[in-house]
């Protein structure tokens, strides 16, 4: 994913330390609050610090004060990797220091949780965390990015979605209708067979391999992995050589082995996923598995790396099915993966309670609205989504259509290794290793990863 993850960070460069988180004032009376993200005016996420700088900021402020309340906010900006940032934000939480309200990637969640390092809202806020009026207007399964264990611990700030992309025009070519929506697997290869036979160079693209990374996980074999019923971690398990596993990987065969459907050294090209854009922008690629970026930056008519002019009339998107109707992960038809950034409390601020009000009202429908203008993106909330999103077909669909039925990557620090080991398999399946023999030794080296047989479930 090339988005930008909000993350939370202190500016170590210039000796600005968050010691005095919810620092106390001279005037009694007064609350201090520090709020901090991955971003800095003219820098990382700019348009992410102008928005809680000038205007989250001041229209906080006056709200408190409109409740008789004296608030001070300040923002604490930062511009780092998103490595670097998730490194210093674990040392101030460990230390007892660190802002207020902090931004961290979804995938830091669990691993945070864990360490002690961030709580449920509802130990450090108080229940009224539970009854924010937001939570009424996020898809249950958007909310799930934010849990751990059962228990909330931040607001989600974003989200995405896959979905497969195909081009109208070489579908019309190869008899395809133009609101093409496979119900199963068998159909998308269906589709792919008729737009070979049409003379299409790469009927199917689907990420695999280990040089497109966590896009390979992401656009690839996680979202087939829930289209043949199965997760990556469920019920304190990882999945290991599953059948959903096997059959995930034996699409791949079916794609890569040998059929002319796909452009196996496309997988091991180092460049491989940004040649599969540039392919797709010129009409040599019929069908894409990719998520929204895709659309907002990659084909954007204004400011795309791969432009197409004729982007809303060509590209066309459907959801991406299970394998056979109603054999998808919770018994669903079609499915999705997604990825998201969440919005938490310190556990060691002084004004908890405000703290969560300055976190819930960067996500009230004003502020999002506010936030988005310039910069169009699935929020997480569907009354936003429906009244910014209605001049963009694609995020409307994904708000709609995706986002109920998404599944989001493990919250756990091993993940990363378990994703570079499922990459190893499809890398192998594209190579010419039989799918079994590619879940077989990718549940081998699962095993060393994660502790052992006792943690893996085939």
């Amino acid at each position: 994913m090339k988005r930008s993850i909000g993350a939370v960070a202190v500016l170590a460069a210039t000796g600005m330390a968050l010691t005095a988180c919810g620092q106390s004032s001279s005037d009694a009376d007064t609350i201090e609050l520090t709020i901090t993200q991955n971003a800095i005016a003219g820098g990382k996420n700019a348009a992410a610090a102008d928005h809680i700088a000038n205007w989250v900021i001041p229209k906080f402020e006056a709200a408190q004060k409109a409740k008789g309340k004296d608030v001070k906010v300040k923002f604490v900006p930062s511009g780092v990797d998103d490595e670097q940032y998730k490194t210093k934000l674990a040392l101030d939480l460990k230390s007892k220091k660190g802002a207020d309200v902090i931004d961290i990637d979804g995938i830091w969640a669990g691993e945070f949780a864990e360490a002690g390092y961030i709580k449920p809202l509802s130990e450090v806020a108080g229940a009224e965390t539970d009854s924010w009026e937001g939570w009424s207007q996020i898809p249950e399964a958007v909310q799930g990015l934010t849990t751990y264990n059962d228990k909330k611990y931040a607001l989600p700030i974003g989200t995405d979605g896959r979905v497969l992309y195909f081009n109208k025009t070489l579908f019309q070519k190869a008899g395809l209708p133009a609101d093409w929506q496979p119900k199963s697997w068998q159909e998308v290869i269906d589709a792919g067979n008729k737009l070979k036979t049409a003379g299409v160079p790469t009927p199917i693209q689907i990420n695999a391999g280990t040089a497109m990374g966590e896009a390979t996980s992401m656009q690839g074999v996680l979202p087939l992995l829930a289209g043949a019923g199965g997760e990556i971690f469920k019920d304190g398990k990882w999945s290991g050589a599953s059948q959903p596993l096997k059959d995930a990987l034996g699409l791949y065969q079916q794609i890569y082995g040998g059929s002319g459907l796909g452009d196996p050294k496309l997988q091991q090209e180092a460049k491989g996923r940004d040649k599969s854009f540039a392919e797709f922008a010129d009409g040599k690629i019929g069908i894409l598995m990719e998520g929204d970026y895709f659309w907002r930056g990659v084909v954007n008519p204004t400011d795309g790396v791969a432009k197409m002019a004729d982007r809303d009339q060509v590209v066309g998107f459907a959801m991406i099915p299970a394998i056979q109707p109603g054999k998808g992960i919770r018994g669903q038809d079609f499915v999705s993966m997604s990825g998201g950034a969440l919005r938490t409390i310190n556990p060691n601020s002084k004004h908890p309670k405000e703290a969560f009000e300055l976190a819930a009202f960067t996500l009230s429908p004003e502020a999002l609205k506010e936030e988005t203008k310039q910069n169009v993106r699935i929020t997480p909330r569907t009354d936003v989504n429906k009244e910014i999103l209605t001049g963009d077909p694609l995020l409307m669909f994904i708000s709609e259509k995706v986002l109920p039925l998404t599944a989001y990557r493990p919250p756990l620090a091993v993940y990363p290794q378990v994703s570079a080991a499922l990459q190893e398999a499809t890398a192998q399946v594209v190579s010419g290793k039989a799918p079994d023999q590619a879940a077989t030794d990718y549940q081998a080296k699962l095993e060393g990863l994660v502790g052992g047989a006792g943690n893996v479930a085939s």
